[in-house]
């Protein structure tokens, strides 16, 4: 049932203050406005929606259904990486897993929230959260640490100037001393809370704690100042509508009564209580009705709207399909016609290049030909001055040696005046038989006839001489006996010492052809 006054509800504080007496109301526009989000696709605020419906099944004893939403905003926060958020909605779930009596679990997830508070900078989410460690000792019964929770709660509520939040934590304050029958303490921090509720014109919390504070008149045996205070509760109750709260003084004003001995006045409120529970439960049923009612039907909304999502996205993709489709077989086809054109270029181009080295090839065996060609007449023609440079050398020989012989004889002659100078004579032709310009001809040419031989040669015996290369560059162009000793100079005897000499060096064995060795190396 809508109540007056809820249009003004603008933030989801108001909505949780709009809860404590009128959850169907509280759900209503939650279901509103979760609608809305899920239209726009603001997933923020689905997810704040989907919070607030957490904690109003938490405020109805729904303590299941509340996790399922806690744990379905969760999902989203985590999905928008929005710590703040995701930090209270960690507080709230530690909340729930005290009602739960899971506490471990609370510990888990108030540690988390307390963490990210702190890293955000967020100091009313971790004072608040603080707080319900604090709340949470004390319902293990472990004072001391409920103290430190608490009072550091209140030394950050202080410093922000966050007098609601230091309205609670004085109320939990004066909740644990009360607890520990600690009275005066108790009495005084419900005192404080009472005043900043006041200031902060929170009557909800102003009922509760004078409530409480009748509650301390009553154990402390001051009857008159306890129904004082909670007849004045039920007053600001009544006139806020809040059945639970009337039902819980007039509870409290039949106790003190019967303490007192006034047993008509005890009787009165005791049955007044009942009739304002019974209306409370018959209130709360319908309550629940209306309450879940809304939930199925926010449920159901967003099913349909889920579905019509779904629906839209997947013509959205068939679309999208239908479309690359298209274009890749558009692409495909251009593809293939232009690999095909590519290939048919390529062809082409390989078929112009085989012919170009095909051609090249041709050039460049006609040039090899031509330059084998080439290089055959200059080695026939360096053959040719070999021979002639080694016809020369043995006509010169010959020739000095026939005029040798004749200056022999005229040295005989007994003609003193002649024979000084005719000895000189034969002496300096036999120092230069085997010298000269034509010797030095003859080995240049053999060098470029046989190329690198001699060098081959060296490096392999390297304690040849002079002497010995001149003899086996004639080996080597397969001369015979009588014209190297001839060009040589020297006899048939000295010759085959010569050879002999050769062979060792060359370190042949016995039976080995001398020239056919030389004339076999390259």
């Amino acid at each position: 049932m809508w109540q007056p006054g809820t249009a003004q509800v603008k933030s989801f504080k108001d909505i949780r203050a709009l809860s404590q007496n009128h959850p169907d109301s509280a759900i209503m526009l939650v279901k509103k406005r979760y609608a809305k989000a899920v239209t726009d696709k603001d997933l923020l605020l689905q997810a704040n929606c989907l919070q607030a419906i957490g904690w109003l099944c938490v405020n109805q004893g729904h303590y299941g259904q509340a996790q399922d939403y806690y744990f379905q905003a969760d999902r989203i926060y985590t999905q928008l990486n929005s710590k703040q958020h995701l930090a209270s909605n960690w507080s709230d779930i530690g909340e729930l897993n005290i009602f739960n009596k899971q506490h471990d679990l609370a510990k888990v997830y108030f540690n988390k929230a307390l963490h990210s508070f702190r890293t955000e900078g967020d100091k009313n989410g971790e004072a608040g959260t603080l707080g319900n460690i604090g709340h949470l000792f004390e319902k293990e019964a472990n004072y001391d640490s409920a103290f430190v929770y608490q009072n550091l709660a209140l030394s950050i509520y202080s410093s922000i100037g966050n007098k609601n939040g230091e309205a609670k934590i004085h109320e939990n304050l004066g909740s644990i001393y009360e607890d520990l029958a600690r009275y005066d303490s108790a009495f005084f921090h419900f005192e404080k809370a009472r005043t900043l509720y006041t200031e902060t014109k929170d009557n909800y919390g102003k009922i509760v704690v004078i409530n409480n504070m009748g509650d301390i008149f009553r154990k402390t045996n001051k009857y008159p100042e306890s129904i004082k205070l909670t007849q004045l509760a039920y007053q600001m109750a009544e006139n806020l509508g809040d059945v639970y709260q009337m039902a819980a003084t007039t509870k409290d004003l039949s106790r003190t009564y019967a303490l007192r001995e006034q047993m008509d006045s005890a009787y009165f409120y005791a049955e007044k209580s009942r009739k304002l529970v019974l209306e409370l439960y018959s209130v709360d049923g319908a309550r629940h009705t209306a309450f879940f009612q809304a939930l199925y039907d926010m449920n159901q909304q967003a099913e349909e709207i889920e579905k019509l999502q779904v629906t839209k996205r997947i013509n959205l993709i068939m679309l999208w399909g239908t479309i690359v489709v298209l274009i890749l077989l558009i692409v495909l086809s251009y593809v293939l016609h232009s690999r095909q054109k590519i290939k048919i270029k390529n062809q082409i181009s390989d078929s112009r290049k085989q012919e170009a080295e095909r051609e090249l090839t041709e050039i460049a065996l006609k040039n090899q030909l031509l330059e084998d060609k080439q290089l055959k007449q200059e080695l026939s023609l360096k053959q040719k001055e070999l021979t002639s440079h080694t016809l020369n050398l043995i006509r010169n020989n010959q020739f000095l040696e026939e005029l040798r012989d004749e200056l022999k004889e005229m040295v005989k002659d007994e003609r003193r005046d002649q024979k000084r100078q005719m000895q000189k004579l034969v002496l300096q032709i036999n120092e230069n038989i085997t010298q000269g310009i034509h010797w030095k001809e003859f080995m240049g040419t053999f060098e470029k006839v046989h190329h690198s031989f001699f060098e081959k040669l060296i490096q392999r015996f390297p304690d040849l001489t002079a002497a010995d290369m001149r003899l086996i560059a004639l080996l080597k162009i397969n001369l015979n006996n009588i014209d190297i000793a001839v060009l040589l100079g020297i006899s048939q005897d000295s010759l085959r010492v010569a050879r002999h000499r050769l062979r060792k060096k060359l370190r042949l064995e016995q039976g080995e052809d001398l020239a056919g060795y030389l004339v076999g190396i390259s």
